[in-house]
């Protein structure tokens, strides 16, 4: 098959059935996705059977699955394969993707149906180790991040044979391909098991420690270089002081801009990439549905009129994506300092995810708020297609006539309506209120009648935005934020030669005095310290719960569970296991009496 004759697919993450089901209404040609236990995203929410059930839902729509079994296997993980894949054989996925050669080999040959894909955790970043996964039977290749273009454009010339598949949009990872020890070292997180604590983008100070001991801030001259150590201070760990060495590329220990081909993505296409990968299965619909959106326009027009292609309109719908900043990373062979983000780590965006559409009636949107919704607000609908998006502007929410139901939340919410008719504080005053303002959560069904609506027709409407659609609205930013998104735009730029080096410099410095003014109030509130992010699910990058005797009858339980379905960290739970879970404070968590 000649490059011309290879048309990329567009494939996009998915860490549940809802974000797989978003991924097909926007446009996406497969889709990747995997069980906790298996893969390497502890965080995915589906179980074997919610595998077989997302394969059959995409296969209905046209769309094709891969299956992440790209976990590094340990030995406990070796008796699931068998039930593993005599589950997923039956329903045909479009491909397994491994990493782990003893998983490759066993794949091959319980199922020798099964299209094999070697993972991008293979670190496959020649034509020479393309042409080694070929022989072994693999029908696909996932590349390193770390493949430049030019790399790229020789495999694809010596491996006419086999797909190619290619990372062009996400998170970046500053070791090489996910291989860090940092969240293993720091917060006992293996970070190679899908349970990285993202220690990278942590914030870091460089102390200095005289030969004597003690730690004093005194300014380096060629005299007095050689008297000091030089150490990392990381900010919940104060007095921890780690040792740090540089060489001419600097630190290791930074934080990433996010990967984004779409100004390069004609590239790609040009030389018939076989798919086009977007990273994220830990990402919210929102993201999964406005990436897609964008990549598949993109894709679609350069297909069209590959001459006349320009990236402009898309770039601008992915910057109403929450991003670190976008950067070509690996793309001219190199990364540029411009891909890094050394004063803020925030994934950040002028817009939000304010609602997704629920049911679509014969005269109305029902939605579900995502975030806050105020009277006034711009609630921007953007349909699957790539039709224009279409605004309006609310200034009264009508809530859903619900009533609470008999779960736990039922009967908070039925105790509180009691205490308010008790308290009298159902007034006309209250009652508007409620009507200016929407909090996601309990009662965020709103209906949109198509009245609202000043030029689109009902049927229009009902068939431009079906169930599953996403509506965005602009995010109220600080001063801070907005310094950091025009800091970005400036890197954007500059790395696309649109503009001068001292613009770089006169934003970074307006950003830096922001960070600086939030630090001086600003309070930490993730966990970071080892044994306190062991939360007892039993995930499997976590060794505390794997081989900590405390959590024993907790993996007993575990044993009793389908295939990736982890413990809930419900109370409940934790004394049925036998572990009662200690306060962020405690080391160790303690057998029950």
């Amino acid at each position: 098959m000649t490059h011309a004759q290879r048309r990329s697919e567009l494939l996009m993450p998915a860490g549940d059935l809802a974000k797989l089901k978003t991924a097909v209404l926007y446009g996406a040609d497969a889709i990747y996705m995997g069980t906790p236990d298996m893969s390497l995203r502890t965080k995915s929410k589906f179980s074997l059977e919610e595998v077989v059930e997302g394969i059959e839902y995409a296969h209905a729509h046209g769309v094709r699955v891969y299956l992440t079994l790209n976990l590094f296997s340990h030995n406990k993980d070796i008796s699931k394969l068998p039930e593993y894949v005599e589950t997923v054989r039956r329903v045909k996925p479009d491909g397994l993707i491994v990493a782990d050669p003893g998983v490759f080999m066993f794949v091959k040959e319980q199922a020798p149906e099964l299209e094999l894909h070697v993972s991008t955790q293979a670190n496959v970043c020649s034509w020479q180790s393309v042409k080694f996964w070929e022989k072994q039977g693999a029908k696909l290749c996932v590349l390193g991040r770390e493949v430049s273009f030019a790399e790229l454009e020789e495999i694809r010339e010596k491996c006419p044979d086999i797909k190619l598949e290619a990372f062009v949009h996400g998170s970046m990872c500053m070791t090489y391909s996910g291989r860090c020890l940092l969240s293993n070292f720091m917060a006992e997180r293996g970070a190679n098991q899908g349970a990285c604590a993202n220690s990278c983008r942590w914030k870091y100070k460089v102390k200095m420690r005289l030969k004597d001991g003690t730690t004093k801030e005194l300014p380096l001259t060629e005299e007095n270089l050689e008297l000091f150590e030089f150490l990392l201070e990381e900010e919940v760990r104060p007095g921890e002081l780690m040792p740090i060495e540089e060489d001419d590329r600097g630190s290791y220990i930074l934080n990433s801009k996010d990967l984004c081909i779409m100004p390069k993505l004609d590239d790609y296409l040009r030389i018939g990439v076989d798919s086009l990968k977007i990273e994220g299965r830990g990402k919210s619909p929102y993201y999964v549905a406005l990436v897609a959106r964008a990549y598949r326009m993109a894709i679609d027009a350069w297909y069209e009129d590959p001459e006349n292609w320009n990236a402009d309109e898309y770039m601008s719908e992915l910057l109403t994506v929450p991003s670190r900043g976008y950067s070509y990373a690996f793309h001219e062979g190199r990364l540029s300092h411009h891909s890094h983000g050394y004063e803020h780590t925030e994934t950040l965006s002028e817009w939000e995810y304010a609602a997704v559409v629920r049911e679509v009636r014969e005269d109305a949107f029902i939605i579900e708020a995502k975030n806050r919704l105020l009277a006034g607000d711009v609630l921007e609908f953007i349909p699957p297609s790539a039709a224009a998006p279409v605004l309006l502007r609310v200034y009264e929410f009508e809530r859903l006539n619900t009533r609470p139901g008999n779960g736990k939340r039922g009967r908070h919410a039925k105790r509180a309506a009691r205490v308010a008719r008790a308290l009298g504080i159902y007034s006309q005053t209250v009652l508007e209120e409620a009507k200016k303002v929407v909090s996601p959560g309990h009662d965020s069904l709103l209906r949109i009648p198509f009245s609202l609506f000043d030029q689109e027709r009902s049927e229009q409407l009902a068939s431009q935005f079906p169930v599953g659609s996403i509506i965005r609205k602009e995010k109220p930013l600080t001063e801070e934020q907005w310094d950091r998104l025009a800091f970005d735009k400036a890197g954007m730029r500059r790395e696309r030669g649109e503009s001068a080096e001292g613009l770089i410099t006169l934003r970074r410095d307006k950003l830096r005095d922001s960070v600086d003014a939030r630090d001086a109030n600003r309070e930490v509130k993730s966990r970071r310290v080892g044994t306190d992010g062991c939360c007892g699910k039993g995930c499997n990058g976590c060794l505390i719960f794997w081989h900590d005797s405390s959590y024993q009858k907790a993996r007993e339980l575990l044993a009793t569970k389908k295939q990736g379905e982890m413990l809930s960290n419900a109370p409940a739970l934790f004394i049925e296991a036998g572990v009662v879970p200690l306060p962020s404070s405690a080391q160790k968590p303690q057998k029950r009496n």
